[in-house]
């Protein structure tokens, strides 16, 4: 599949949605839509990488990703969005990932530190406005790292709410700019814990304590029996997504 993501040795050129690359991206879809989620890891790696990164909460899901990738494409870029109020937990896990695959994930920060941005808006925004919290923190980091890529890669699964039930394999993201493929998408919570178990993969011990989708600690709640998986995220408000996955430009 050529697309128009093919550049130069060494040069650089930013995607553009043009409708033969988006009937191309509609194609991929479609063809991988019954492959493994190796198998379309490895078609991402080998159409857009070098311009290809993945992304990693360190959630279950990325930590199959992550362990999928160490077994034919390590040098991939990883990085996390470090909003400065991921738990303690999950930034440990990333020294774990860099032990057990020699991969480091890069930690994307925000420019202004969590007290200085606190300090700016009187204090702490993802009490008051949490869809700013979210953007400032984390979106606005994406769209940073985007401008020197052509396609990206996360690790949501269809089946964890409405937005994400509509996600295709392969599809434009127009948010950010970039390809974006979803090779677990048709994956269940349970392949994800076989997957897990089957390769003793670490993961967060948060999610033996409650917490089975975990994001920043002040806005992230163990979950009750019959709960649903999110349901910890933002308890209480109407917002189920940082934004990174919905369907809202």
């Amino acid at each position: 599949m050529e697309t128009e993501s093919r550049t130069e040795p060494g040069a650089f050129k930013r995607i553009e949605p043009t409708a033969a690359l988006l009937a191309e991206i509609d194609a991929a879809s479609t063809s991988l839509e019954n492959a493994s989620p190796l198998q379309i890891l490895q078609w991402a790696v080998e159409h857009y990488a070098p311009h290809f990164a993945m992304a990693t909460a360190f959630g279950p899901e990325g930590m199959t990703m992550i362990h999928m990738l160490s077994t034919f494409a390590p040098e991939t870029p990883i990085f996390n969005l470090e909003t400065g109020y991921q738990f303690q937990e999950t930034l440990e896990l990333r020294d774990k990932v860099k032990q057990r695959y020699g991969i480091e994930v890069q930690l994307v920060k925000p420019e202004m530190d969590v007290i200085a941005y606190e300090e700016l808006h009187g204090g702490p925004v993802y009490k008051t406005d949490p869809n700013k919290c979210c953007y400032d923190r984390k979106l606005s980091l994406l769209k940073r790292v985007a401008s020197g890529l052509h396609c990206w890669s996360s690790a949501i699964r269809r089946d964890q709410s409405p937005d994400r039930a509509k996600a295709p394999i392969v599809g434009w993201d127009k948010k950010f700019g970039l390809i974006k493929v979803s090779p677990l998408a048709n994956c269940t919570k349970k392949d994800i814990w076989n997957m897990i178990m089957e390769n003793d993969i670490p993961y967060n011990p948060l999610h033996d304590q409650g917490y089975p989708s975990v994001g920043c600690w002040p806005c992230t709640r163990p979950i009750g029996i019959g709960e649903d998986e999110r349901a910890g995220r933002w308890s209480g408000t109407a917002k189920t997504e940082c934004g990174l996955h919905s369907l809202d430009d």
